[in-house]
């Protein structure tokens, strides 16, 4: 699989979320194994956060990983309320022990809330400068946020980005890429349901010989310095999402897909889920 340097290290363009996993016992043996298929089929990026599950996608996370960490770029989230100069080091040190390790890749704020950034940016160097996380990013910034938090330090900027939520095209996707830094888009494939039965995404798809979700993965990699994480939890879907890396959309579809789902023409409120 192709890849793409983010925080210093070459990661795979298309990586794995967790978002839901660790909410339901009943599909944790399921939730283990498909991060593991995945580590197998390439995609050795996972990303993770406190909030999902509440801790829950940690601990499955940290199972997955269990005795192959070395092999795996590991990204977590601190909540909002937890960005404080004392919250972020307790908060990190909770993730690092469920999962399971002693350093975190990448560190990324969820979202802007009540603390200062300069607070929460200190925090996150004493955890670099102790070992505890590798980089640390922000995720749901918008360019007003970006221009406030004006930190060469930052390593990503994690957002929803998707045939249907295109909003970043228009200032904040430019604004990075004129800035060499590397974009994670989560949920690259929506939320699946209404998108996924485009008539448009089928045609390309009976084209391509793929399906859907495929071409939306490689819509969303059509982009300069875009990284992926689409979540699965059956075997197929991963080896699908794993192998959309290597499908590339010509003229033809693209155009076909703004005809449906446009380029948005002015200023939008970043749209976050």
């Amino acid at each position: 699989m192709r890849t793409i340097d983010l925080a210093g290290v070459p990661v795979p363009v298309i990586g794995q979320g967790t978002w839901r996993m660790g909410e339901n016992p009943d599909q944790h043996r399921a939730e283990v194994a498909a991060l593991q298929l995945g580590i197998d089929e390439g995609m050795t990026l996972i990303d993770t956060a406190e909030m999902y599950g509440e801790g829950g996608a940690e601990t499955v996370v940290g199972e997955a990983i269990r005795g192959r960490r070395d092999q795996v770029f590991l990204v977590s989230k601190v909540y909002p309320h937890n960005a404080s100069h004392k919250g972020v080091p307790r908060a990190c040190e909770a993730s690092l022990q469920r999962l399971g390790t002693d350093y975190i890749d990448l560190y990324l704020l969820h979202w802007r809330g009540q603390y200062p950034l300069e607070e929460t940016v200190e925090a996150f160097e004493r955890l670099r400068e102790a070992g505890k996380i590798g980089r640390w990013g922000v995720s749901n910034f918008d360019v007003a946020d970006l221009q406030e938090l004006a930190s060469p330090a930052c390593a990503t900027n994690q957002v929803l980005y998707n045939i249907e939520e295109r909003g970043i095209e228009f200032d904040l996707l430019p604004w990075w890429q004129q800035h060499h830094l590397p974009l994670m888009a989560y949920c690259p494939i929506a939320q699946g349901g209404e998108l996924l039965s485009s008539p448009t995404l089928k045609q390309i798809a009976r084209r391509h010989e793929v399906t859907p979700a495929q071409v939306s993965l490689a819509w969303v990699l059509r982009q300069d310095g875009v990284i992926a994480i689409p979540k699965a939890v059956t075997p197929e879907h991963v080896r699908l999402n794993a192998a959309a890396a290597k499908l590339v959309l010509d003229e033809h579809d693209l155009d076909a897909i703004d005809r449906v789902f446009g380029a948005p023409k002015r200023k939008h409120p970043l749209a976050m889920v």
